[in-house]
């Protein structure tokens, strides 16, 4: 690697920070709608391979890091990974402690950045020799996933039930849109359905309002009191010291373990670690911070781990991450040849360069910025912007991207997969099985439609 290029990865990783900092404060930044078109117009543009990795993972940290912000302040999720966090993150906003939370949520989150990086390296380089062997199955791994994230839930039965008919649905569209001509045969619609699954309990909860019985329920005659704790500002930067020794146990204990299952959806991934560990807090008062803390972490591991082992050990997209907002890394044909992508660009000092060079300078600024500025964000969003401001954003929001996907059609499309994904969600079946199906759903009706 040539020296020449420390400054532009710097400078570069910068960019993603300013870039991912002012797109993370924003609700319903669904990471793969937002890192996949930039990372490919970069690709495009002909940057060193070396430059785009660089950006990529400082544009992986900085997003998961300010996307905590709506999530903890507003509860709407910054995106789709910090989802799970939304229950957990309305009971402490209630009681006031958001800008103490938002805190521990980002020390946390630097756990999860220091113990995902090492361990995904470690671990890819034991796959590499096996890389051969594990490329064709890429997609029974996802079949494997979807099963293995169902049996794990806690409403089992209905969650192994409605795979095949989710399935069923996403192709559906799918060929529904290619049939009428809307984008070409092959497309895949994955940013559409992505958000279609995460906003399944907001439709559904919007959706109610329009039956008047309903909407009598939610009426309420006075305005709630919430009280912002200040006392912590001038804590220290030290990540640890923010932390409970429970939380940082749980937090690096749940991270080490993600990047070995990076293959599963890092939203259901986060949802069943998160929840399991919340078991474990001593006082009531604490399992919600346990598992924002611990939520926190493997919102940046999962998707560590899932970019660097596919991209370094594997050079095919076999995880979530990969499929989603890292595919450009994998499929930049008019950058690098048909047959390369940045698997075969880099060496492997440079894989190990770029990622700590983008996860350094986007860890340090965004933790600094949350640190020092959090109570101010929080009284600032608490007493100046309307709850309903925020939520309209939010809508719109999700509505133009659809729109862009794949037309006026595509918007009904992910209306439809949202009642049903929420209607799902609020019997029981949890987003890591949603998600896992969305990604089975290819092979999953090659295999009933031969039987």
């Amino acid at each position: 690697m040539s020296i020449d290029l420390i400054i532009p990865m710097v400078l570069i990783a910068l960019f993603a920070v300013i870039l991912y900092t002012i797109i993370g404060f924003i609700p319903g930044t669904d990471e793969t709608s937002v890192l996949l078109p930039v990372t490919l117009a970069l690709a495009l543009l002909g940057l060193e391979p070396i430059l785009i990795l660089t950006f990529f993972i400082a544009a992986i940290v900085t997003l998961n890091l300010t996307n905590l912000m709506p999530t903890a302040l507003v509860g709407l999720p910054g995106g789709v990974l910090s989802s799970p966090m939304i229950e957990h993150s309305l009971k402490v906003k209630n009681e006031g402690r958001s800008a103490i939370v938002i805190k521990k949520m980002a020390a946390a989150a630097v756990i999860g950045v220091v113990v995902a990086i090492p361990s995904s390296f470690i671990l890819a380089q034991i796959i590499t020799p096996f890389a051969k062997v594990i490329q064709p199955y890429g997609q029974l791994l996802f079949v494997f996933g979807a099963l293995f994230m169902a049996m794990l839930s806690k409403n089992k039965i209905l969650s192994l039930l409605s795979i095949l008919p989710l399935a069923i649905l996403f192709m559906a569209l799918r060929y529904l849109y290619w049939g009428v001509g809307i984008v070409e045969k092959g497309t895949n619609i994955t940013t559409s359905f992505f958000l279609g699954i995460t906003i399944g309990p907001l439709i559904v909860a919007l959706l109610s309002l329009l039956n008047k019985q309903k909407r009598q329920e939610t009426i309420v005659k006075q305005y709630k009191t919430i009280h912002l704790s200040h006392d912590e500002k001038k804590q220290s930067l030290n990540p640890l010291k923010l932390l409970t020794k429970k939380e940082a146990k749980w937090a690096a204990i749940m991270s080490l373990l993600s990047s070995f299952l990076f293959v599963l959806s890092p939203v259901g991934l986060i949802l069943l670690l998160g929840e399991a560990v919340m078991k474990k807090a001593n006082q009531e008062r604490d399992k919600p911070v346990l598992a924002i803390t611990t939520m926190s972490a493997l919102a940046q591991s999962t998707y560590l781990s899932g970019i660097i082992i596919p991209l370094f050990a594997l050079g095919v997209p076999l995880s979530p991450t990969s499929i989603g907002p890292g595919n450009a890394l994998f499929n930049a044909q008019p950058a690098y040849g048909l047959e390369n992508n940045l698997h075969y660009q880099l060496s492997t000092p440079e894989f190990i360069i770029a990622t700590l060079v983008g996860a350094i300078i986007a860890m340090v600024i965004s933790y600094v910025l949350i640190h020092r500025y959090a109570f101010t964000i929080t009284s600032f969003i608490m007493n100046k912007i309307p709850h309903e401001a925020v939520l309209s954003i939010f809508v719109s929001f999700i509505l133009l991207l659809a729109y862009m996907d794949a037309g006026l059609l595509n918007v009904f499309g992910v209306l439809l997969i949202g009642i049903t994904s929420g209607s799902l969600n609020k019997l029981g079946v949890n987003f890591g099985v949603q998600f896992m199906t969305l990604y089975a759903a290819p092979l999953l009706m090659m295999w009933l439609s031969v039987l």
